[in-house]
C-alpha cells in the first residue's frame, strides 16, 4: 500500500493538468467493475492516526496518488508505503495515475523524515517506492540508499522493501542501491512485453529482467520481487512466458493483480480476470519455482508486504531444509 498526501494543495502548479501528455487523447470507455472487486471505504481511528503521522512529516505515499483500492485496509493496520523523491514522475505510462511533468529538486531532509515516521508508526516492515526520476544522473539511486540508511539507524529491526524504477541508462545506479542492502528488492514488469509500446513506452522489458537478475548476482541474500497487472489485453501464454523469464532471473516473489483504469484518459480495461483465473495463475507460478506468489484481483505490490515478507523468509528456509 502507499499513501500520497498532497503537500502542494496551494501550489500554483496544481492549476495545470495532472497528466498533460494525456489531455488530447480521446476518452477511453470505462467498464463497470465486477462484483468481486469491492473494497471497504477508509475512515477508522487507526486510518486517521496513520494519515496524521504521514501528514505531520509532509510525506508522500502512493495510495491516494495511484488510487490504490486497498488504502482503507492498509492504513487501518498502520501499514504505509512511502513514495520518495516527490510526487511528479518524468514518465507517462498509460496505466498510471501518478502526476507527470518536471519534478522539483530532491529534499535532502526526506530520509530523516521517512525514518522518523517509520519509528513513530512502529513499522516492523516498510516499503519505499518512488516516481521515475530520469532527470537525475543516477535516477535517484543515492537517495534510495540514504533513505535505507536512515531507517536502519532509527529502526534497526525494521525490515526494508524497496520498489524501484528501472534506472534505465544510469550506470552504477543499481549497484548503489544494492550496496545499501534492502531486505527485498522489487521492480515491477507491469505487463507482458507485447504491451510495452502502448502501456509502458519509456521502459524496456528485457532491461527490467536483467536488472532483477543483476540484483541476485550482486547480493544473492536479497529477496527479489516483481509484479504485473492483467486485464490489459495480454494472453495467458504471454503471462506464462513472463513467469519463465522472471524465473530465469531467479526472482523469488511474483504478484499479479487486476488493472483498474484511473480515468477516461488512461488505458482501457480490456478484461476483468476472474478469481478462478487468478488462482490458476498462482498454481502455475508455484509450479515454476517462485518462493511466493500473490495473485488476486486486488493484489498490489505492497499489499500485505509485512506478512508476505515473513512467508517469503520461511519459504527460503524450508527450501534450504532448515
Amino acid at each position: 500500500m502507499a499513501v500520497l498526501i498532497d503537500i502542494l494543495k496551494n501550489d500554483p502548479r496544481k492549476a495545470g493538468p495532472r497528466h498533460p501528455e494525456k489531455e488530447h487523447r480521446p476518452d477511453q470507455p470505462m467498464t463497470r467493475k465486477p462484483e468481486w472487486i469491492r473494497v471497504k471505504a477508509p475512515g477508522s481511528k487507526q486510518w486517521a492516526e496513520t494519515k496524521a503521522i504521514v501528514k505531520e512529516h509532509g510525506l508522500i505515499t502512493v495510495c491516494e496518488e495511484a488510487s490504490c483500492p486497498n488504502q482503507g485496509e492498509c492504513w487501518d493496520k498502520k501499514h504505509a508505503t512511502f513514495m520518495i523523491m516527490g510526487d511528479t514522475c518524468t514518465r507517462a505510462c498509460a496505466f498510471c495515475n501518478v502526476k507527470t511533468g518536471k519534478p522539483e529538486a530532491l529534499d535532502a531532509h526526506e530520509p530523516a523524515y521517512i525514518a522518523d515516521a517509520v519509528a513513530k508508526l512502529g513499522l516492523t516492515h516498510v516499503v519505499i517506492t518512488s516516481v521515475d526520476r530520469d532527470d537525475l544522473d543516477d535516477g535517484g539511486a543515492r537517495h534510495f540508499a540514504e533513505v535505507i540508511a536512515a531507517i536502519r539507524a532509527a529502526s534497526p529491526t525494521t525490515t526494508i522493501e524497496i520498489l524501484t524504477p528501472d534506472f534505465l541508462r544510469k550506470d552504477g545506479a543499481l549497484e548503489a542501491v544494492v550496496a545499501a542492502r534492502p531486505d527485498v528488492f522489487n521492480h515491477n514488469l507491469e505487463t507482458v512485453p507485447s504491451n510495452y509500446l502502448t502501456v509502458r513506452p519509456g521502459a524496456r522489458y528485457f532491461h527490467s529482467i536483467r536488472l532483477l537478475q543483476r540484483v541476485k548476482e550482486l547480493d544473492p541474500s536479497i529477496f527479489t520481487k516483481s509484479g504485473i497487472m492483467v486485464g490489459l489485453g495480454e494472453s495467458r501464454n504471454e503471462v506464462l512466458q513472463l513467469m519463465d523469464d522472471l524465473r530465469t532471473a531467479d526472482v523469488d516473489f511474483l504478484t499479479i493483480g487486476q488493472y483498474l483504469q484511473p480515468t477516461k484518459k488512461h488505458h482501457s480495461v480490456m478484461s476483468f480476470v476472474t478469481p478462478d483465473e487468478f488462482k490458476a495463475y498462482e498454481t502455475v507460478a508455484y509450479a515454476k519455482g517462485f518462493l511466493l506468489v500473490s495473485a488476486t484481483p486486488l493484489t498490489r505490490s505492497s499489499h500485505h508486504a509485512g506478512e508476505d515478507f515473513a512467508r517469503l523468509r520461511a519459504a527460503r528456509l524450508e527450501k534450504l531444509g532448515r
